[in-house]
């Protein structure tokens, strides 16, 4: 027994398993439902139901505020249908269509970013062409393990050829299958399969105000082609991109970003070391806290974020606290493994 879901956005209804996720059951059935942590915890998913039951498993505050469950909004990825349901998701209107692509590629290119980062290059073999919206990520499976979710580092193809690599930054995680893999065992010419792109934290292309791009960690990933892909639509409004790690040994691409702010005056970066070993002359710090140290006004301003949950999930806070408007933040929460599997999803 299940339920039919009618999703505004969508031309046919979907039918929804007894149990099943309002989520789940669209994406299965090849509808193009924006959402990211698939756990209830950053609000990518968010919809109205306009008619029908749902029960909502748990969520973070932070994804759904109560105000707005009262006010008829549901999370899809933790809505279970009790009766057939209608609902749409939110920003309709800034929702980017790419075809779903489920490519076979082979490594092309590996390097050592840090001591636990390292960049994959892979080269499409089968499937193409691959298009996405910078800022987004793709389901990635090495080997013989369950996919994971990485975001794409390079700039998107617009060429619609193909030939393009496909660049991710993957950190080694204690206790994660696939990282450890790439980290121990991935070799240029192995097999890769990589289905996408998800996500709606892409970088908005008609937007014309500021913009704060906040990274932490192997986070840079995503803000890297955020960033790379505006400078490359010679978008002139200022730029300012921090990015905070743990100490100096953490660091990565800071030429490559210090040598792109020479070429452009827009772009400011900023790296920010939040534990370091020793005497230096960096920021120090929260890599949020000094973003909006900086930050004398957020008029007009865009903000993306990437990297650790908690450093997410804290500064968008600090930002809507500051008057930026939820709708103007685009984040993307680097769960691990082990958090999505605690939180009920999938790891990362």
């Amino acid at each position: 027994m299940g339920f039919s879901v009618t999703i505004r956005q969508w031309p046919t209804p979907i039918a929804v398993e007894t149990g099943q996720t309002v989520l789940d059951a669209a994406v299965a059935q090849g509808v193009p439902y924006p959402y990211g942590c698939q756990s209830g915890n950053c609000g990518a998913c968010k919809s109205r139901l306009y008619s029908g039951e749902v029960e909502l498993s748990p969520y973070s505050s932070y994804a759904l505020t109560d105000e707005e469950r009262a006010q008829g909004l549901v999370l899809a990825c933790r809505a279970v249908p009790w009766s057939d349901a209608e609902l749409a998701w939110l920003d309709a209107d800034d929702v980017v269509m790419h075809p779903l692509r489920d490519l076979v590629c082979r490594v092309a290119a590996l390097e050592d970013l840090t001591h636990d980062i390292k960049l994959v290059r892979l080269a499409i073999v089968e499937g193409g062409p691959f298009t996405f919206a910078a800022g987004q990520y793709a389901a990635v499976a090495f080997g013989d393990l369950a996919p994971r979710d990485y975001s794409m580092a390079n700039v998107p193809d617009r060429s619609g050829q193909g030939g393009e690599l496909i660049e991710f930054h993957i950190r080694h995680v204690a206790g994660g299958a696939s990282s450890a893999y790439v980290a121990q065992g991935l070799a240029v010419g192995d097999t890769v399969r990589v289905k996408g792109p998800y996500g709606t934290s892409f970088l908005r292309e008609q937007h014309t105000g500021p913009i704060l791009a906040i990274a932490g960690g192997s986070g840079l990933a995503p803000i890297k082609s955020i960033v790379e892909t505006a400078l490359s639509l010679d978008m002139r409004q200022p730029m300012n991109l921090y990015f905070g790690v743990r100490d100096e040994r953490d660091l990565y691409m800071e030429d490559h970003f210090a040598a792109l702010a020479l070429r452009h005056a827009n772009l400011r970066f900023v790296p920010v070391l939040s534990s370091p070993s020793g005497a230096t002359a960096r920021r120090t710090g929260f890599v949020h806290e000094a973003a909006l140290a900086d930050a004398a006004s957020l008029d007009g301003t865009k903000a993306y974020l990437a990297g650790p949950p908690v450093m997410v999930e804290t500064a968008s806070k600090l930002l809507e606290q500051r008057g930026l408007r939820r709708e103007d933040i685009h984040a993307d929460a680097f769960y691990t493994e082990a958090e999505r599997v605690k939180l009920g999803g999938l790891g990362r």
